[in-house]
């Protein structure tokens, strides 16, 4: 729960306690902050334990943590009833890539200039730069 909470805010906050409650006071307040959060702890226990049991036996593996939207997403994704990692295993991007560049360069070295009249008009020149722009004039529009 506190797990980004360093020493020097820790040491502050103690400081701060004991300044605001006073010395005297001080266990008695932790006292009640304590009580109040194992109280809390068990409402939300009792309260998970009626839910399982209206649930009945066909959601004996529900969690509540699956509520959560990226957890769910990661539990199902991680399901081998899919199939979806033998996909992820089976597909190379940087294989894909190759096989995608060495297509579009040996169609560059195939294509003849003197059989260029129609297939150069369908073709898209890859290496030519985009035209530039005019330059944007903020008074004119």
């Amino acid at each position: 729960m506190f797990n980004d909470i360093g020493p020097l805010e820790l040491v502050t906050l103690i400081v701060l306690a004991v300044l605001v409650f006073g010395p005297d006071k001080l266990p008695k307040v932790i006292q009640d902050v304590m009580r109040t959060v194992r109280k809390i702890r068990e409402f939300s226990e009792s309260a998970k334990q009626d839910i399982r049991q209206e649930l009945g036996p066909e959601f004996k593996d529900f969690e509540f943590e699956d509520l959560n939207p990226k957890t769910f997403i990661r539990k199902q994704m991680d399901n081998d009833e899919l199939g979806l990692k033998e996909i992820r295993n089976g597909f190379d991007l940087k294989k894909e890539m190759a096989e995608v560049t060495d297509a579009v360069h040996s169609r560059d070295a195939d294509a003849s200039p003197s059989g260029a009249s129609s297939s150069s008009a369908d073709r898209i020149d890859m290496t030519k730069k985009p035209e530039e722009r005019a330059p944007y004039d903020a008074d004119a529009t």
